[in-house]
C-alpha cells in the first residue's frame, strides 16, 4: 500500500523545479548584468581626453582632465566639472558618438 501524501515521491522531482529557476535567473539576470558592469568598466577605461561623453544625470561634455577616481568635463567654453568615473554612461555616450558619426 502507497504511502498517503506521497511521501514515496523522487527527491530529485521535487528539487528539479527550484534548480531550474535558478538556471533562468542566472541566464537571465545575473550573467546580463555582469557582462554589463564589464563593458562599462571596459568602457571608462578606454575614454581618453578629448572623448565626448554623457553623464547618466544627461550631462554632456568634453573630457579635458582624467584622473584614476575622476574626470573633468568641459561642458561649456570655460565651464568645467568634476564627475566620477562610474558617472558616465556608456549607453549614452555610444549613441551620442554614433550620431555625430552620421552627421559628418
Amino acid at each position: 500500500m502507497a504511502a498517503p501524501g506521497g511521501a514515496n515521491q523522487n527527491p530529485i522531482a521535487t528539487i528539479l523545479p527550484f534548480v531550474l529557476i535558478a538556471v533562468v535567473f542566472y541566464f537571465f539576470m545575473i550573467r546580463p548584468q555582469a557582462k554589463k558592469m564589464k563593458d562599462q568598466k571596459s568602457f571608462v577605461e578606454k575614454l581618453s581626453k578629448g572623448d565626448r561623453v554623457i553623464t547618466h544625470s544627461g550631462i554632456h561634455g568634453k573630457i579635458v582632465e582624467s584622473d584614476p577616481a575622476f574626470f573633468i568635463l568641459e561642458v561649456d567654453h570655460n565651464v568645467r566639472i568634476k564627475f566620477e568615473k562610474s558617472a558616465i554612461s556608456l549607453e549614452l555616450s555610444a549613441a551620442l558618438n554614433k550620431a555625430e558619426v552620421v552627421k559628418s
